[in-house]
């Protein structure tokens, strides 16, 4: 894809909601309660759609000792959440007017 290209989604953000058996994972902190919560709101906002905003589930984003985690395109920027609250201002901030929730984000040397 060329980079005059323009990307189908402005922004997609991906959610970890991977269970593991007996070890640290996302869907220990209600991931998918915050994938809902997030895909709710950013319909509700009139942020869904091509050439906007996508919210998806997605396996092990192997970022286990931050989680939950979630990761927005095409920025790469990854985010620990607690909250719908947490999950609000990603929406607003990140998903809606590109400003990235510094107090969120995921510490870069955490991973599995």
């Amino acid at each position: 894809m060329s980079t005059s290209t323009p990307s189908y989604y402005q922004r997609h953000i991906f959610f970890c909601l991977n269970q593991r058996d007996g070890e640290a994972c996302c869907a220990d902190h209600d991931a998918q309660a915050m994938f809902d919560h997030c895909k709710a709101r950013v319909k509700a906002e009139g942020l869904a759609g091509p050439g906007k905003v996508r919210v998806n589930k997605a396996g092990c984003l192997d970022r286990c000792a931050a989680g939950p985690v979630a990761v927005v395109y095409p920025e790469a920027v990854w985010y620990t959440y607690v909250d719908a609250a947490d999950i609000d201002e990603i929406v607003e901030s990140h998903l809606k007017n590109g400003q990235v929730v510094e107090r969120l984000l995921t510490p870069p040397h955490l991973g599995r």
